[in-house]
């Protein structure tokens, strides 16, 4: 998932408004920001074959250490005690955690049989929504269509800047996460993994958006 991802965050600051979107953001990408430094160091290993899902070309062949769940149960943790050391509060700290290993949940969802539970002799799980773009496009775009509505309910804009930035960084990611099924495929997956580090990016960009909001 993608938007999905988002969606998530937004829905997780509805419900905490006091905690900056940058921290929820940061907790439902957690693995994939994790994700390109062990492909660029060689720990983990993605191929890329055009037709692999209906949705994207990518096999996933090895990555136990930033996509298992039990490492995303241990990066929930580290994240929530950054948050805690930053001075966020035990039960939003304790969110941020389970944020990070709702990816883990997501991707479940929408990968084929490729998620370990565990680095090492795992099993590999998947229920495959990605093998349908139709049924992807609908129920990842109506999660991230809720997530944005409770965003929005939560929190108003007190100036142009928190308009625009927040405005962008939606159709950004709706034109990144859309487009997917007819972009063409990488040319290798260490240009994956290099175009794959703009999810930092994408941390970023919410923060300052939020920034310029205010909680309604």
């Amino acid at each position: 998932m993608f938007v999905g991802h988002t969606a998530v965050a937004l829905a997780a600051k509805s419900r905490m408004p006091t905690v900056a979107l940058g921290w929820w953001v940061a907790a439902a990408f957690a693995l994939d920001l994790l994700w390109p430094f062990f492909l660029l160091a060689g720990i983990e290993r993605v191929s890329i074959a055009p037709g692999a899902t209906a949705f994207n070309p990518l096999i996933f062949d090895s990555y136990p250490w930033s996509h298992s769940f039990v490492m995303a149960c241990v990066w929930g943790i580290v994240l929530g005690g950054i948050a805690r050391w930053r001075g966020i509060g035990a039960g939003a700290a304790l969110m941020i955690a389970l944020v990070v290993v709702s990816h883990w949940v997501l991707d479940f969802a929408s990968h084929t049989p490729d998620m370990p539970l565990w680095p090492g002799a795992s099993p590999r799980l998947g229920l495959g929504l990605w093998q349908s773009v139709p049924a992807t496009l609908l129920i990842e775009g109506l999660m991230f269509t809720g997530g944005v509505v409770l965003y929005l309910r939560a929190t108003r804009a007190v100036d142009r800047v928190g308009v625009v930035a927040f405005w962008s960084f939606i159709l950004i990611s709706t034109l990144m996460w859309a487009s997917v099924p007819w972009s063409p495929p990488p040319p290798s997956s260490r240009a994956l993994a290099w175009f794959a580090l703009g999810t930092w990016l994408l941390v970023v960009w919410a923060e300052w958006a939020d920034r310029h909001r205010r909680t309604r």
